[in-house]
């Protein structure tokens, strides 16, 4: 009598080969990966952040930057170590491209004070645990963290992002009357950074964030493969004044790397809806295909709290926000007065080498890229 096993596989004479299994594609991606910090990880990065203040009073210290990568091993919490180490180099089709870390730190708000008005009044000395915090993070990438003179000519490794009265109506992180359309961050410079971190010490007003990933997409087939060809142009973003947006029109492609499953640099309005971009009808009419199939893949559920941070890949996923009514909460259907939204940025590069063509003469973390190569004139740099 045959047994139930050889019944249901029967033997095969040696050297035989199995059918193939068929080949199923893994589902895309659509949201992030959401981790939740337990309250021994955040006390331990509470400390940690307390520890290197000691030891080096501040994040953009040479020696912390220079020793960045083994004190994120060694200090951070292996869970979390490990994630981000993973995250760094994982590509893949079923790869979102950001993780939010939610509850990651404790934030005193009473130690932090009224928001400010604006970015240029902030006070970074309340804000160097939460650089080191961050720094290490990026750290566990690996990736070091740099600063782009595109962006407040420099500014530090880290940027407060604080909605200003001045600015309510621009696509940049100082608006807030519209939406903050998707975008990789600084889609007109071919070294934009490769990791970007949000952390959010308010939110009171509740503003959901945006995020979209081309891996969403699953494998670019049919319209998407046009994004492959070079034929794209993109004008410096909302944070340049008219002329000096325009610039040169130089093209590149929306998509590159991995046909399979590539990269993307984007930004829904200045490509799409900012006229000075001066699209070839072609480029536009595959850019309007792409950008109708992209917004219905939107992910806009999560609302950020105090402690939460959003880490992403800026070459896979592309992030917003939701427009909101700046120091305003809604409570029973009543707006309510609150402080306004206050959220830190740092971005960061795996490989300083790749950039030296670049940066600063005497400072490699110091971008100093204008637009698609071109590098800024300044009395500083070599000519």
């Amino acid at each position: 009598m045959k047994t139930q096993i050889e019944q249901i596989a029967p033997l095969r004479p040696v050297g035989e080969e199995r059918p193939a299994a068929p080949q199923v594609a893994p589902a895309p991606p659509m949201k992030p990966l959401v981790v939740e910090i337990t309250p021994e990880e955040r006390q331990a990065i509470t400390t940690i952040s307390k520890t290197l203040k000691q030891r080096y009073r501040h994040y953009e210290d040479p020696e912390f930057i220079a020793m960045l990568h083994l004190n994120a091993y060694t200090l951070l919490p292996e869970r979390i170590a490990k994630l981000l180490s993973r995250f760094g180099t994982d590509f893949s089709a079923t790869q979102y491209g950001a993780v939010v870390l939610r509850g990651l730190l404790e934030v005193s708000q009473e130690a932090l004070g009224p928001t400010p008005p604006s970015w240029q009044e902030t006070d970074y000395g309340k804000l160097v645990d939460y650089g080191f915090i961050s720094a290490l993070l990026h750290g566990a990438v690996p990736s070091k963290p740099v600063e782009y003179y595109a962006q407040r000519k420099g500014g530090g490794l880290l940027h407060a992002i604080i909605p200003d009265e001045r600015m309510v109506y621009t696509q940049t992180g100082s608006g807030s009357g519209t939406d903050l359309m998707v975008h990789t961050e600084d889609a007109f410079l071919h070294n934009a950074a490769d990791f970007l971190s949000f952390l959010y010490l308010r939110n009171e007003e509740r503003v959901p964030s945006m995020l979209y990933s081309i891996r969403s997409h699953g494998r670019p087939e049919g319209f998407m493969k046009e994004l492959f060809r070079p034929i794209y142009k993109c004008p410096k973003d909302a944070n340049y004044g008219e002329e000096e947006a325009i610039g040169e029109a130089p093209c590149t492609s929306i998509l590159y790397g991995s046909e399979a499953a590539p990269f993307m640099r984007f930004d829904a309005a200045e490509q799409i809806y900012n006229e000075r971009a001066d699209q070839s009808p072609e480029a536009m009419e595959h850019l309007q295909r792409f950008w109708e199939a992209a917004r219905g893949l939107i992910y806009q559920e999560f609302i950020p709290e105090s402690g939460d941070m959003i880490f992403v890949n800026n070459h896979l996923c592309a992030h917003g926000r939701s427009a909101f009514m700046a120091g305003f909460r809604e409570e029973n259907g009543r707006l309510v007065k609150c402080e306004r939204r206050l959220m830190l940025r740092m971005m960061s590069k795996t490989s300083l080498l790749s950039i030296r063509s670049v940066t600063h003469p005497d400072n490699p973390y110091l971008v100093m890229e204008e637009h698609y190569g071109k590098v800024f004139k300044a009395e500083f740099m070599i000519n």
